[in-house]
């Protein structure tokens, strides 16, 4: 069964975290949403694990126990050592004490974290640290997986390992949805939702999601649709609607570009 959101709305106070937001997350498929700081992002993957509840619309998620969750803050606690972090998940979810040691031991191997099992979660790296959290979500083999920006401020090759454990846990079956703000994260997962101030602008995989969008984008020195410009590089990208610039270059779209575009389109006007 698949786990997600429909139609939710999500207000504290007379604040509009979540508008009218549908997201599906089956079974055997990543599901990123991407959007910047206050698009709402971290609200939908904790209502996702029941931590907020809807002002309205629908929430889909198994059980509690059947959850993982790694929350932006990583989730570790940094004065137990990566053994006793992964032991105390283990014994929360009632894992026996064979399982345990099976568990632990394999996804310290599949995280490269084997060396560090003895190290204080504090004394880790970013990246180590943020492995750990993911090894701590998967600790009771979930159903649903839901990380929250799992690679902000990660480095480059512990953002390539994570997303191989990404990959291996959807290929095992379980429904897996992360939060970023890296667009070419969204660009690798199988589907994406692009949140702005609370509502979705985009949603569908992330191929036809770019090829289905309207219009060109051009490079150019000197925009001359203001509204519809924004910098890249050292000069303007700008996006004429109906296919049709009196100068620049055109450029091959991507989702970066298409989720700009309908940024703008919202602030300026559906047909700007």
């Amino acid at each position: 069964m698949s786990a997600g959101v429909s139609n939710l709305t999500v207000r504290f106070g007379d604040t509009i975290a979540l508008d009218d937001v549908t997201v599906d997350v089956p079974p055997g498929r990543i599901s990123a949403v991407v959007g910047g700081d206050g698009a709402g992002k971290t609200t939908l993957m904790r209502a996702l694990v029941g931590r907020v509840a809807p002002s309205h619309g629908h929430i889909s998620s198994p059980p509690e126990q059947e959850i993982g969750y790694q929350p932006a803050t990583s989730g570790t606690w940094p004065d137990l050592t990566v053994d006793e972090n992964l032991a105390f998940v283990g014994g929360m979810y009632g894992l026996s004490t064979a399982a345990l040691h099976r568990r632990r031991d394999e996804l310290l191997d599949r995280s490269g974290l084997t060396a560090a099992r003895d190290r204080l979660a504090s004394r880790l790296s970013g990246g180590m640290r943020t492995k750990l959290g993911f090894c701590m979500a998967l600790m009771h083999n979930p159903s649903l997986l839901v990380l929250d920006e799992p690679s902000t401020g990660v480095d480059p090759v512990s953002r390539v390992e994570l997303w191989r454990l990404l990959a291996e846990s959807a290929a095992s079956g379980t429904a897996v949805v992360l939060a970023t703000t890296y667009m070419d994260e969204g660009e690798r997962a199988a589907y994406v939702t692009v949140l702005d101030r609370g509502r979705a602008l985009l949603a569908g995989p992330p191929a036809q999601v770019v090829a289905s969008f309207p219009g060109t984008v051009v490079t150019t020195p000197r925009p001359v649709r203001q509204e519809m410009s924004w910098r890249h590089a050292d000069g303007y990208r700008e996006w004429w609607p109906d296919g049709t610039a009196p100068g620049g270059r055109t450029v091959d779209l991507d989702l970066e570009d298409v989720a700009i575009v309908a940024a703008l389109q919202t602030e300026n006007g559906a047909n700007a």
